[in-house]
């Protein structure tokens, strides 16, 4: 039974963005070993994908001397387990574990790309995360964005050696539950709640937002965009469903004072049950600075909700402007105005394009297709 770790820095990352993956591949022939540092999250991941957890601490920041400690203590991991196949997420994890494994002579050394810290960050910082990024892949034997745009850019920047590169099936980490992900699936009481929560109105139009409040979100744009937007659509709402991150890339001090005094915005800090806000929405606003493969337009595709998105790696992969939603230049608020504005003018165009990207997102992105297509490209590799 040939053995796979799969790491990521916290354990969040297994349980939201790689959910369901563990258990697939150890019901399809694999002994499968979780590696992460701690978190309230890890009781839970243990328990749904039925594999085992080891903790080995990790920072998302850059802490050279706690990173050393982490880089030790997966070598002598890696040594003792002797893996047939190591495979991480997430940037710090992947910087690690590729270095540790390659020193502990792992042969297969995956590392897949969803997404790179340093596209929004200038002048030393973004010189040392592009070395970080270089490090990690020529520690790694495959390198896999998870999108074909991020693959370009990957390509493009010299990242990686293009004979490592590699993207799995249409892209995406690991799909989305399109079982899950469906208005058939919705619960009324669940709704009803909801919609209290909101103090839902059938007079209203809202607009929803997914993601942490942080500035490479797009918040500022956002908030800039949406006072404008309200002059001209009183009955507007924009509800934000994330939670606040003062330390890593807050939100300027403008978009926080907006956010807390406009009378027309709704925070809700966090909810699981993010298919029902969709299932409410006239519009799904992403207005990222970056990503890999977004999973929130996966889940609003799904859901069949109409997509309002900045024109950014991932983003692109997904929407098709004016054939699956609309795109709108990054960082750009007077933009995105003029497309939200659009959006207003013509729902009906809106309600085509989210049909459009409901088929597309059903046949290429469902859970079951994406960790189909891992399983075969691990078992490939093995043979190989």
């Amino acid at each position: 039974m040939p053995k796979l770790i799969r790491v990521t820095t916290i354990p969040l990352a297994l349980h939201t963005l790689l959910k369901g993956q563990m258990r697939y591949m150890k019901d399809n022939g694999f002994e499968v070993i979780m590696v992460s540092a701690d978190g309230k999250e890890r009781e839970e991941v243990v328990r749904n994908e039925g594999c085992p957890h080891v903790i080995i601490p990790m920072t998302r920041k850059i802490t050279p001397f706690a990173d050393l400690k982490s880089l030790w203590k997966l070598y002598r991991f890696f040594k003792k387990e002797k893996p047939d196949i190591v495979h991480s997420h997430t940037p710090k994890a992947g910087l690690l574990s590729m270095i540790a494994a390659k020193m502990a002579g792992v042969k297969i050394r995956i590392h897949t790309i969803a997404g790179l810290r340093f596209m929004t960050s200038k002048g030393f910082t973004r010189k040392l995360l592009v070395q970080m990024e270089k490090l990690t892949a020529s520690s790694a034997t495959h390198v896999w964005p998870n999108s074909y745009s991020l693959l370009q850019y990957v390509t493009d920047n010299k990242l990686a050696q293009i004979a490592k590169l590699k993207v799995i099936g249409h892209g995406s980490s690991n799909g989305i539950d399109v079982r899950r992900f469906s208005t058939n699936a919705l619960q009324p009481a669940k709704l009803e709640e909801i919609k209290k929560e909101l103090k839902y109105d059938e007079s209203l139009t809202y607009l929803l937002s997914v993601g942490r409040i942080v500035k490479d979100k797009g918040i500022d744009e956002l908030l800039k965009a949406f006072q404008q937007l309200q002059q001209q659509f009183p009955a507007t709402r924009l509800v934000l469903l994330g939670s606040f991150e003062e330390d890593l890339d807050p939100v300027s001090d403008e978009a926080k004072k907006i956010l807390q005094q406009h009378p027309a915005i709704i925070h809700i800090n966090w909810s699981d049950a993010v298919e029902y806000y969709m299932h409410l929405a006239s519009v799904l606003v992403h207005p990222s600075y970056r990503e890999g493969f977004p999973n929130v337009l996966l889940q609003a595709g799904s859901m069949g909700c109409p997509i309002c998105c900045s024109i950014i790696e991932g983003n692109v992969d997904i929407v098709t402007h004016n054939e699956t939603g609309l795109l709108f230049k990054k960082m750009d608020a007077d933009d995105l105005f003029q497309k939200l504005e659009w959006a207003m003018q013509n729902p009906g165009k809106m309600k085509g394009f989210a049909a459009e990207l409901e088929k597309k997102v059903k046949q290429y992105f469902d859970r079951q297709f994406v960790q189909h297509a891992l399983k075969e490209e691990y078992v490939g590799l093995l043979n190989a």
